[in-house]
C-alpha cells in the first residue's frame, strides 16, 4: 500500500479523490480483482469504473517501482560519499523515472570513456580550473603547460586542454537540467525522417511511401511510426530524428559560459558535448519514446477491437453446421448441438458435386440444423455456393453465415482442442470451432491466443508484455461483463472469471463432470482450493441456471441474497414472484434498504438485475443484407452503394466486409462529413454500415470505400437492386477448379476479423 502522500499524487494525476484511490488500493491489497471491485464495491470506491480502476492499479505499480528505484539511487550515491542535501532534495522531488535517471547519470558506474581516460592522466584539476569560472582563457592555456607529461600520453599543452574539455563535455552532458531542456526542445522541434536504403527495389517494396518521408515528432501517428520501424527492421529503410544544431548549440554555449571567463574553451566544450554526447543520447531516448507511444496506441486499438469482437452478437443455442473450407485437403465439416457438443464430422470435397449436396442435406435433416457457419478462408466462396445449392430444396433451409476463421488453425493444434476432442483428427478440430464461434463468439474465442485472432495493428512489433497484459485485461473484462454459465463453460472461459484462474477452472470442471453439474453457487465452495476469498470474487459472475436458489442465475451476488429476500418479504411475495415482475419491483422503496455497506448504486444494480435476470449485455443477433449481384471485387464499380459489416478498426480508418471476400477500407477522412480524430468515435467492430465504393484496385487487391453522405448523394453507376442473402440458389456451376493460394498479406497489414453474413 502506498504512503498517503503518494496516494494523493496518484489520485491527482487520475483526477479522482484520494479517498477513492486509497479505498480501491486497499481492496487490491486484500486480493480483490478489478471486475469485482467495479461491480460489487461501488460504495467503497465512490463508483470508480473498470477503466479508472485499471489505470489506478497501473499507476500505483509505476509509483511503487519509482520509489524502489529512488531508494536504490540514494543508497548508491550515499555509498560513493557524494550525496549532499541539495542533491537529496532533487532526487526526492523527481516525479518520473526519466527525471530520476537524469540525476543519477553522473554517479552511475560507466564504461571507460574519453573523460575517464583524461582523469586517469591527471587532467581533472585543469578541467576544474576551467569549470570554476574565475580563470581566463589565457590563464587556462598557461596552466595547461604544467600538465604536460609524455609518460601519461599528454605530450603538449593542447593535448592537456583537449583532455580537460573531454572531462567537461561529459560533465555538461550529464547535467540533469541541460538534458531536460534539450530533450524538450528536440521533442518539440525534431523531425522524424526516413529514407530508402541503397539497392532496394521501389517497385516491389511495401515501404515506398517512406522512401523519403518526414514529419514532426509531435505529429507523427502511431501507424506511420510502426511502419517506419518495420521498414528499418526489414533493412529497407533508415530513419532518425533531425534537429537544428544551429539553434541548439548556441543556447548550450550561452548556458555553459554564463558566469565563467574561459569562454574559448567552454564554447568548444558545449559544441563537443552536443554533437558527441547529448544529441545522440537524447535521440536514442526519443526513438524509444516514439516506440513506446506507438506501442501504446497500437495496443489500445488492439484491445478495443478485441473487446468489440468478443462482445459480438451470439447466435445462441442453435444447432450449427460448421465448415472449414479447403481445396486440396477438402472441406472439414462438423455439426454441434445447441450447447456446443460435437454431434457429427466428415470431410467433403468441392469437386465431388454429387456427393457434396447429398451429404450436406443429410446432415442438415438428420440433426435439424438451424444455421450453417462457413469459415472465411481459402475456398470459402466456392463452399458457400455449393452449400446454398445443396440446401435450396429443403422445406426450411438453414441460413448460411460466413464466419471469421482467424486463429482456427492455432486452436486446432492447441492443448485446449486436444482436451476437448481427444479422438478427433487435428485437421477436423477447426470445423466445430467455427460452428461454436457463431453460437457464442466470446466462449469460443477465449480459447485462442488473442494475438492470433487478427484484430491488431503491427501486433508482433509492439511490447509483447504490455500487449499480453492489455489483452488479458480485455478478455477478463468481457467475460465478467457477460457472465459465465458454470455448468457448460470450458476451462479457458472459466479461467477468466474474476478470482478463478487456470487451476481453479480445471478443478471446477473436474468436480462438475464428476457430479453431473452444480445445483447452486454454494456448491462451488466444495471445489478443491476454492476458498472463501475466491468464492467472494467469482460467485457474482458465475451463473447456475435452474439452480436451487432463484438468484443463482443472476448477477446478484450471494452476499446480497438476504437483502433481496427481505425486499420480497416486505412486499408479501415469494422470491420467485419478485424476479422479472416489473409491477412488483416498482413498489420497492430503495431508500429503506440503504445501510452502512449498501448504498443506492448497489441497490440500483440489484433492481436492474431483478428486472432482467441474467441479462446478456451483447446486442441481438441480426443478419445484414448483401447485394446478390456483388460477389467478387470484379463485380464492384465506383459509386455502388452497399451494406457492410465493420471487421477491424485501425488508426487510419475502418475495414468493412461488403460480401466480396476482400475487406474494403474506409479511410479516416471518409468516415463522416466532418473531421474525425478517432475511427472509434464513428464505428465499432461488428457494426452494420452503409458504404459507397470509391475505387477498386484489382492488381493490388484494394477496395476504397466511403461513408460520407456527400459521396453517397452522387449518382450510382450500377443500379441493380440490393437483395438479401436469403435468396434462391445460384445456377449450377461446373465443378470449381483449385484456385491459386490467396496472397498472404504483407506483415503488418490488417486481416479481416468480423463476421460476414450471407
Amino acid at each position: 500500500m502506498l504512503e498517503t502522500n503518494l496516494i494523493e499524487r496518484v489520485a491527482a494525476e487520475l483526477a479522482i479523490a484520494p479517498r477513492q484511490a486509497a479505498a480501491a488500493l486497499a481492496l487490491f491489497e486484500e486480493g480483490a480483482t478489478v471486475p469485482f471491485v467495479a461491480r460489487y464495491r461501488k460504495e467503497v470506491t465512490g463508483g470508480l469504473d473498470e477503466v479508472q480502476l485499471r489505470d489506478l492499479h497501473e499507476r500505483a505499480e509505476y509509483v511503487e517501482e519509482l520509489e524502489e528505484r529512488r531508494t536504490a539511487v540514494l543508497t548508491s550515491i550515499q555509498e560513493q560519499g557524494k550525496l549532499d542535501d541539495a542533491l537529496r532534495a532533487r532526487i526526492l522531488g523527481a516525479a518520473t523515472k526519466q527525471a530520476l535517471e537524469d540525476l543519477y547519470l553522473p554517479f552511475k558506474p560507466k564504461r571507460r570513456t574519453r573523460a575517464t581516460i583524461a582523469k586517469e592522466r591527471g587532467l581533472e584539476p585543469l578541467a576544474d580550473l576551467i569549470w570554476g569560472g574565475t580563470a581566463t582563457d589565457n590563464a587556462v592555456e598557461q596552466a595547461a603547460t604544467g600538465f604536460v607529461d609524455p609518460e601519461k600520453e599528454v605530450p603538449t599543452a593542447d593535448d592537456a586542454l583537449r583532455g580537460a574539455r573531454d572531462i567537461l563535455a561529459e560533465r555538461f552532458a550529464e547535467d540533469a537540467d541541460v538534458r531536460a531542456w534539450l530533450r524538450d526542445r528536440m521533442r518539440s522541434t525534431g523531425i522524424v525522417h526516413s529514407k530508402v536504403k541503397p539497392n532496394v527495389d521501389a517497385a516491389t517494396s511495401k515501404f515506398s511511401d517512406y522512401f523519403d518521408f518526414s514529419q514532426k515528432v509531435t505529429d507523427i501517428p502511431s501507424h506511420r511510426m510502426l511502419a517506419i520501424r518495420r521498414g528499418d527492421e526489414e533493412e529497407q529503410l533508415t530513419w532518425g530524428i533531425e534537429t537544428i544544431a544551429d539553434e541548439m548549440v548556441p543556447h548550450l554555449q550561452r548556458r555553459i559560459t554564463a558566469g565563467r571567463r574561459a569562454h574559448r574553451q567552454l564554447v568548444m566544450v558545449a559544441e563537443d558535448a552536443y554533437k558527441r554526447l547529448l544529441e545522440p543520447s537524447i535521440e536514442v531516448e526519443l526513438r524509444l519514446e516514439l516506440k513506446q507511444k506507438a506501442d501504446e496506441d497500437a495496443i489500445a486499438i488492439f484491445g478495443m477491437n478485441l473487446e468489440q469482437l468478443l462482445l459480438g452478437s451470439p447466435a445462441g443455442e442453435r444447432v450449427v453446421l460448421g465448415l472449414d473450407p479447403g481445396y486440396r485437403t477438402g472441406v472439414k465439416v462438423a455439426v454441434v448441438s445447441r450447447t456446443g457438443s460435437l454431434l457429427d464430422t466428415t470431410t467433403l470435397y468441392l469437386h465431388q458435386e454429387d456427393r457434396f449436396p447429398v451429404a450436406i442435406r443429410e446432415l442438415v435433416e438428420r440433426h435439424q440444423v438451424d444455421l450453417v457457419a462457413i469459415g472465411n478462408g481459402t475456398a470459402s466462396r466456392e463452399t458457400e455456393t455449393l452449400v446454398i445449392t445443396s440446401i435450396a430444396g429443403l422445406l426450411n433451409p438453414p441460413k448460411v453465415v460466413t464466419v471469421n476463421e482467424a486463429g482456427a488453425s492455432v486452436y486446432s493444434a492447441s492443448d485446449v482442442a486436444r482436451d476437448e476432442f481427444p479422438d478427433l483428427d487435428v485437421s477436423l478440430r477447426g470445423a466445430p470451432s467455427i460452428a461454436r464461434r457463431l453460437q457464442d463468439p466470446l466462449a469460443e474465442l477465449v480459447k485462442i491466443d488473442p494475438k492470433s485472432i487478427g484484430v491488431g495493428q503491427y501486433q508482433h512489433d509492439v511490447n509483447q508484455t504490455r500487449l499480453k497484459k492489455r489483452l488479458d485485461d480485455v478478455v477478463e473484462s468481457c467475460v465478467n461483463r457477460v457472465g459465465v454459465e458454470v455448468n457448460t463453460a470450458s476451462v479457458p472461459l472459466l479461467s477468466y472469471v474474476a478470482g478463478v484462474g487456470a487451476t481453479l477452472a480445471k478443478n471446477i470442471v473436474d468436480l462438475r463432470d464428476k457430479r453431473g453439474g452444480f445445483k447452486s453457487r454454494k456448491e462451488l465452495l466444495e471445489v478443491p482450493r476454492l476458498g472463501a476469498k475466491a468464492f467472494e470474487q467469482a460467485a457474482g459472475f458465475l451463473r447456475v441456471r435452474g439452480g436451487v436458489h432463484p438468484l443463482d442465475a443472476t448477477a446478484v451476488h450471494p452476499e446480497r441474497y438476504t437483502l433481496v429476500e427481505r425486499m420480497a418479504k416486505d412486499l408479501g411475495l415469494q422470491l420467485k414472484q419478485l424476479i422479472a415482475n416489473d409491477a412488483q419491483i416498482d413498489r420497492i422503496e430503495l431508500k429503506q434498504y440503504v445501510s452502512d455497506d449498501v448504498g443506492l448504486p448497489t441497490l440500483q444494480d440489484i433492481i436492474a438485475e431483478l428486472r432482467k435476470p441474467g441479462r446478456d449485455p451483447r446486442v441481438a443477433f441480426v443478419l445484414p443484407n448483401f447485394r446478390e449481384d456483388v460477389r467478387t471485387p470484379k463485380d464492384l464499380q465506383a459509386g455502388m452503394r452497399l451494406e457492410g459489416v465493420v471487421t477491424n478498426l485501425v488508426a487510419f480508418g475502418a475495414f468493412v466486409d461488403i460480401g466480396v471476400h476482400q475487406d474494403g477500407l474506409v479511410h479516416i477522412s471518409q468516415l463522416a462529413d466532418r473531421f474525425v480524430k478517432d475511427p472509434a468515435d464513428i464505428v465499432k467492430v461488428g457494426q452494420k454500415v452503409d458504404v459507397t465504393v470509391l475505387a477498386v484496385d484489382l492488381e493490388r487487391n484494394r477496395i476504397s470505400l466511403t461513408m460520407r453522405k456527400e459521396e453517397a448523394a452522387k449518382p450510382v453507376q450500377n443500379t441493380q437492386p440490393a437483395q438479401s442473402r436469403e435468396r434462391k440458389p445460384p445456377p449450377r456451376r461446373e465443378p470449381p477448379k483449385p484456385a491459386p493460394p490467396k496472397p498472404v498479406p504483407a506483415k503488418g497489414t490488417i486481416a479481416p476479423n468480423g463476421m460476414r453474413f450471407t
